[in-house]
């Protein structure tokens, strides 16, 4: 089958800094690869609206959403965030936080469906951190409850850092169940308790990773028997990344990708992915990881 992806062009227009660490080039050129290398189709691209702000304030404080909006924000706060306000920022933010949105339902119509951004999960209630400004995911699983399009959904969270920002938001939703696979010793220096939080040591490899989801996973799925699966498939758990510090390897990365994605279909549970962190200055080594999470899709579906 053709999966559905959903991707914006706004995702890479963010004039930053060289020395800025956030790789704002990898959402295009991840589209470009995946287009060059026959992983994807131009026709299986969707792309998505800008969010409504009444969508946003369903999950986020109203003076938070608005003053980000009306770039009100004090500089502390947008220090804290990690980026500079722009009408590319605001531009940038809306599309993305609307495209998990999308790719949530295009899951449920097609079983699969993945975005070429998201995953932005250290965005609190009111107040954003680590790149993130608004809670995608949280966003995204609320939408699709609120719209009886799921009763409960599951998010697997499999980026390096915690998603501390997805915990807490995550608490003030009965059916929405957080479970993040993470380095103990990383980013964020605090961490609020998710509903599962699976924690590892620096420099752990592929087998303990893989052994730990493969225990985890089909239990979360067991217990909580979620209708619709939200998994972050952050490549920063890479071991040449520049965020993290875990030792997984590229192959790692696929053989993580294609268990979330058997896993899923065998319990006969649409899944929505989004493509999270991963850091590096090479652009080429980078998007090669991101494409994984596609390859992974397309051997199993």
């Amino acid at each position: 089958m053709s999966i559905p992806l959903v991707y914006h062009a706004s995702y890479s227009k963010l004039a930053l800094p060289s020395t800025h660490r956030f790789p704002t080039s990898k959402y295009q050129l991840l589209q470009q690869y995946l287009l060059n290398n026959q992983i994807a189709k131009p026709s299986d691209f969707h792309s998505p609206e800008m969010i409504q702000v009444e969508v946003l304030k369903q999950v986020h404080q109203d003076k938070y959403v608005d003053d980000f909006i009306d770039n009100k924000l004090d500089l502390k706060v947008m220090r804290r965030i990690g980026f500079p306000w722009s009408e590319a920022l605001l531009n940038r933010t809306l599309h993305a936080v609307s495209g998990t949105s999308l790719c949530a339902n295009l899951a449920i119509e097609h079983g699969v469906s993945l975005h070429l951004s998201g995953g932005y999960h250290h965005a609190h209630y009111d107040f954003g951190s680590g790149f993130c400004i608004f809670n995608d995911l949280i966003v995204a699983a609320n939408g699709m409850i609120t719209n009886a399009k799921a009763t409960k959904v599951l998010i697997i969270d499999c980026d390096v850092h915690q998603g501390d920002g997805t915990a807490t938001l995550s608490s003030q939703f009965d059916n929405i169940i957080s479970c993040s696979f993470h380095c103990l010793k990383n980013f964020p220096s605090r961490k609020p308790h998710s509903d599962h939080d699976i924690e590892f040591d620096k420099g752990i490899d592929d087998r303990h990773f893989l052994h730990s989801l493969e225990q985890v996973v089909p239990y979360l799925i067991n217990i909580h028997q979620p209708d619709l699966i939200l998994y972050d498939a952050g490549v920063d758990i890479h071991r040449d990344d520049d965020l993290g510090y875990l030792n997984i390897s590229t192959a790692g990365i696929l053989a993580r990708d294609k268990f979330i994605f058997k896993t899923a279909k065998q319990a006969n549970i649409p899944i929505a992915a989004v493509i999270g962190g991963g850091y590096s200055r090479n652009e080429a080594e980078l998007t090669h990881r991101h494409s994984q999470l596609f390859i992974a899709a397309n051997s199993i579906w």
